[in-house]
């Protein structure tokens, strides 16, 4: 009877040793046999719910990005002046295209391209100059790419101004993202297109796979445009980050206006980050080469 429980109390010990040794293996950074069927995550903070206890110590991100600069329009300077780091996106080829984005840097701000791109409807006179269309040939939106990344200073990535059409068509934004990887820009899904095929290719080509996660001001009032901007600092919380887009334009000043409001009300929750950043924090990739002015 002795040696039966001699042997039932060694048994005990090592089930006990193996469950407790896993877990610390585990919090010191070992890979277990679950952990390792984890894939890298596709989306630059589609991952962080899932480990939010290893990230308790870093302040929630939140990039604002406000697309439609580069004609001079409503709301340009109030979003230039706005308490914490945005990221501006610039429209190419237009009368203040250059003004805006040397202003954005000057200020701090990120830069990126907000490339005119197809949409499935809408009229053509919204997509301005150097749209990328998918009737193009393969060298013409290669060369339209790179006038458009010659015409905007400082830009480290591009986002799609429109595009529903193009964001779905995997030869056209295959070419569009060969020329920003080639460049040293990332790409920035405006999401658009619900079917977009931006991050699946992004990923295929080791590009960080970056998505819009709220429209700020898809309805032009201020108390909607608050509301919006407190549920994307939510959604930063859960999620240890979040992407908002909004505009500058005929309702730019009521956006301006909004985000001037309610920043300071948020920044005990969140920090209000360029995209740069947040694809630095969230993903390994880096770009090579290095954009220089």
């Amino acid at each position: 009877m002795r040696k039966i429980n001699r042997k039932w109390v060694i048994m005990m010990c090592v089930v006990w040793g193996i469950a407790n040794g896993a877990q610390i293996g585990y919090g010191a950074g070992a890979v277990t046999a679950a952990d390792s069927f984890n894939p890298e995550p596709q989306n630059v903070h589609e991952e962080s719910g899932r480990r939010r206890s290893v990230e308790e110590d870093k302040p929630n991100k939140l990039a604002v990005i406000i697309d439609d600069f580069g004609n001079d329009q409503k709301g340009t300077q109030e979003m230039l002046s706005l308490p914490v780091k945005i990221t501006v996106a610039v429209m190419p080829f237009l009368p203040t295209s250059k003004k805006d984005a040397e202003a954005a840097h000057r200020q701090g701000h990120d830069v990126i391209i907000h490339m005119p791109m197809e949409p499935k409807q809408g009229r053509s006179s919204w997509l301005g100059p150097g749209a990328i269309l998918s009737s193009l040939t393969d060298e013409e939106i290669r060369e339209r790419m790179e006038e458009a990344i010659d015409s905007v200073p400082y830009a480290v990535g591009i986002n799609n101004h429109m595009g529903s059409k193009v964001t779905g068509d995997e030869r056209v934004m295959s070419i569009v993202l060969d020329v920003c990887r080639e460049r040293g820009l990332f790409f920035i899904d405006s999401k658009t297109n619900y079917h977009s095929v931006v991050g699946k290719l992004a990923a295929k080509k080791g590009m960080p796979s970056i998505a819009n996660d709220i429209f700020l001001d898809d309805v032009h009032t201020i108390q909607h445009v608050s509301k919006q901007l407190q549920t994307a600092a939510q959604h930063a919380e859960e999620r240890t980050s979040c992407i908002a887009i909004g505009h500058v334009g005929v309702y730019g000043i009521r956006t301006a206006e909004a985000l001037k409001g309610t920043i300071p009300k948020l920044q005990n929750k969140v920090e209000f980050v360029g995209i740069s950043d947040l694809v630095r924090e969230h993903s390994s990739w880096r770009p090579d080469p290095l954009r220089a002015y």
